[in-house]
């Protein structure tokens, strides 16, 4: 009922009932978009233009599923939309085909990720180049197939595959080097 009265007052247009409805889902909003966007900055434009879009689709909310897993489908597109602008930009080499059968997955042992702070972790994600942070993200946190992400970022299927893969040897390499620096420290 509450969920109603809040959707209600922000598609009449009430302030207050869209601040509230910013001030309960912007915290969990604002780390989606921060695993998407490459900056504190850039995250916070994702952020405000994915509320912006919510506000403005709120009509066309059927009430099917849940509120919260809608509006995150905003704010994910949201983000993969604006990451997919700045590939327009950029030349193809953001995504590269390889050849996915050749390639090896990093065998070094590696540290758990409950003994790494969750901000080293995230400035990690982000400084992965946009095509493999894009692929990871899709991959890993919303559980998109290889085939969705190949048809959401017109790419081949073994191209999302090659582009997780080199994701996760990229964060390896970074997780050793963090841990044997750790060592090599008193």
């Amino acid at each position: 009922m509450q969920e109603y009265k809040l959707i209600s007052g922000c598609i009449s247009g009430h302030r207050k009932a869209q601040s509230e409805l910013y001030a309960l889902y912007a915290g969990k909003f604002y780390g989606i978009c921060l695993r998407y966007a490459s900056c504190q900055a850039e995250a916070e434009d994702m952020l405000q233009e994915g509320f912006i879009k919510i506000f403005s689709s709120l009509k066309s909310y059927r009430a099917e599923g849940s509120f919260e897993g809608w509006m995150k489908r905003i704010i994910v597109n949201n983000a993969l939309n604006h990451i997919r602008s700045h590939f327009r930009h950029l030349n193809t080499t953001s995504f590269e085909d390889v050849d996915v059968e050749n390639l090896q997955e990093t065998e070094d042992e590696v540290p758990t990720f409950e003994q790494i702070p969750i901000e080293i972790l995230l400035r990690f994600v982000q400084g992965l180049p946009e095509g493999y942070r894009m692929v990871f993200n899709l991959y890993v946190f919303e559980n998109y197939t290889h085939k969705q992400i190949a048809e959401l970022c017109s790419i081949s299927e073994n191209t999302s595959k090659t582009q997780l893969m080199r994701a996760r040897n990229l964060l390896q390499k970074k997780i050793i080097g963090i841990s044997q620096h750790a060592i090599l420290q008193p």
